[in-house]
């Protein structure tokens, strides 16, 4: 009997060895490391586990071979390996982070143009919230950028707690949200309860105040193009977009002066229906090949007379629908004559959107040939499923062999050279020339059309003071871009081979372009659809307008990704009586309908 008592209590205290264990590692995990208590007890522990397990072996030696303790020591084992795959899960959760965003419009996932942001910057951009209560999702967002880049601070500030920090911001209410980079401080948005931190704001925002420069947009009017205002066909959202981006948008009438505006970054022709004058047509012509950048969107029911500019670069529209048979469209409600497209060129603008949708109602093909010294990149094509089709009101929509043409179709293209500005050669005095000599160019340096450089300067264009005074003769300069050569010059020659220097609209802009690489580009898109309101925020369609805006202001340093895009209102508005009936359904006759289904079913089996 004393023997039993004996063993009983030696079972008793080898129970301390699981206790002393257990708050060793209790220890270790409170404190945060490997204290002498925590590593003293968790020895202390195991010693005693190991002297209970010889215990028992030497007590009873059939002890290991029992049943029950075979059955124990497979439980414990068992139990050991799951805590072991769970610690190991748990460790390579927290060292390799992967996160699953099912949202729709993947609103706890910042978009690629956001982590590209975060990632460039090269110095710290600090993000002072001044909210006493922060919100959860808005200390999330803050985290998400974070974990993109370093450089990314946040703050949440109480601004009664620190009201030198607050005032040092100019503060006025609770809520607002400041960006600061190095000296430079920049109002952001303010956040309440039913406005929440926006990611669109929060990535234009680093831009802005990262990026001083400020691109001026000029978008061409006059001849029918999209209007600007928030009317129907209109470009109010694009232009929005655009302001949040820090370009600066304004509308140009080239009929009313005779020159580009010298702060131009870029020239955007958005649907045109009438045709331009020549002398716009020209003065586009020199802008471009100076080095300046050009956007053109053309609808296929218009002829905006830009052919002779499109064809210099190997462009040619001729007027047809694109057809997609890929069925693609009908799923979501949009006709054959709405391509949807998901492949994308390898270029800045495109090269982030992978397999993404973007949509082109009644766009025309853009057919393209090699140009030296133009570097081309199609931008958007149409699938294998598509036709560009030439007569398309014809009913049914069918491929003709004989007039159509098979896709794949492009419908929009980039293309780049370098800048040809016209040379202003230095004149040479020849006293010894006669009253009677011309000071034209000889008929073998007359300029052809796709001529930019002023010819030889080896006849001389001096006009001496017995020079006969025939129009052809004349050295004043002249507004006008055509040449003051013989007759048989074309009026399209942007030299003057009298050698003296013209008045060119776009002198200012390769002034202003001096500090930028000497490239002229355009970009032409088939549609111009696609940037209206309504169309503008379909999928990718903005993502292929302003990465195209900031590829031709030739904004190289900066990412051309895709835009995080606004979270859809999926709110049920419910009339009184609607959420009346709901309540009740919810609180009384469903639960009525399983009472009385139970009540049944117990009478039957009764």
């Amino acid at each position: 009997m004393k023997s039993i008592k004996s063993k009983t209590y030696l079972s008793y205290l080898f129970l301390l060895g699981p206790v002393l264990s257990i708050m060793g590692i209790s220890a270790r995990i409170v404190s945060g490391n490997w204290s002498p208590v925590a590593l003293g007890l968790l020895i202390a522990g195991a010693v005693i586990i190991g002297l209970w397990l010889l215990f028992l072996g030497s007590l009873a030696p059939g002890f290991w071979g029992r049943r029950s303790t075979q059955a124990g020591t497979n439980a414990l084992i068992a139990t050991l390996s799951v805590l072991v795959i769970l610690a190991l899960v748990n460790f390579l959760a927290v060292r390799y982070p992967l996160r699953v965003d099912l949202t729709e419009n993947q609103l706890f996932t910042l978009s690629p143009l956001s982590q590209q942001v975060v990632k460039n910057l090269q110095q710290p951009v600090k993000v002072w919230v001044f909210n006493p209560n922060p919100n959860p999702a808005d200390r999330e967002l803050l985290e998400n950028y974070s974990r993109y880049g370093s450089n990314l601070q946040f703050e949440f500030v109480d601004p009664q707690l620190k009201p030198a920090i607050a005032q040092k911001f100019n503060v006025q209410s609770v809520g607002q949200v400041y960006l600061e980079y190095g000296a430079e401080r920049q109002p952001l948005q303010t956040v309440s309860d039913a406005e929440r931190l926006s990611e669109i704001k929060l990535t234009n925002g680093i831009e802005r105040i990262t990026n001083a420069r400020a691109d001026q947009v000029y978008f061409l009017q006059g001849h029918g193009e999209r209007p600007l205002e928030q009317v129907e066909g209109g470009l109010s959202q694009a232009m929005k977009a655009l302001e949040e981006e820090n370009f600066t948008v304004q509308p140009l009438n080239l009929a009313e002066r005779t020159e580009v505006p010298a702060d131009a970054s870029l020239i955007v022709i958005a649907g045109p229906k009438r045709k331009l004058f020549a002398q716009e047509v020209q003065a586009l012509k020199n802008y471009l090949s100076s080095g300046g950048s050009l956007l053109v969107m053309l609808d296929p029911d218009a002829d905006p007379g830009l052919n002779s500019i499109l064809n210099d670069w190997g462009v040619t529209l001729d007027g047809a629908i694109a057809i997609d048979a890929s069925g693609q469209g009908r799923a979501v409600g949009l006709g054959p004559a709405t391509p949807i497209v998901t492949n994308y060129g390898n270029h800045p603008i495109t090269q982030a959107f992978n397999n993404g949708f973007s949509v082109y109602p009644l766009a025309q093909p853009i057919v393209t040939k090699p140009v030296q010294g133009i570097e081309e990149t199609p931008l958007v094509q149409t699938s294998d499923q598509s036709w560009a089709e030439s007569d398309p009101a014809k009913q049914p929509l069918q491929f003709d062999e004989g007039s159509d043409r098979p896709g794949p179709l492009t419908l929009g293209v980039a293309l780049s050279r370098k800048a040809q500005p016209p040379s202003t050669p230095t004149p040479q005095p020849q006293p010894s020339a006669s009253p009677g000599v011309s000071p034209t160019a000889s008929p073998s340096q007359s300029p052809t059309p796709n001529t930019q450089a002023s010819p030889s300067p080896s006849p001389s264009p001096t006009a001496s003071p017995n020079q006969s005074p025939t129009p052809n003769a004349q050295a004043s300069p002249s507004p006008s871009p055509s040449p003051t050569a013989s007759p048989e010059a074309s009026p399209e020659a942007s030299a003057s081979p009298s050698g003296q220097p013209d008045a060119s609209p776009f002198l200012g802009n390769q002034q202003k372009a001096d500090n930028k690489p000497s490239e002229s580009r355009l970009v032409v898109y088939g549609n111009s659809n696609f940037a209206t309101d309504g169309w503008f925020e379909q999928q990718l369609n903005s993502d292929v307008f302003l990465n195209s805006i900031s590829w031709l202001s030739k904004r190289d340093e900066q990412a051309l990704s895709i835009r995080p895009k606004e979270p859809k209102n999926r709110r049920i508005n419910l009339s009184e009586v609607q959420s009346g009936a709901l309540g009740w359904t919810a609180l009384l006759l469903m639960p009525l309908f399983g009472l009385t289904t139970a009540a049944l079913m117990w009478w039957r089996r009764r």
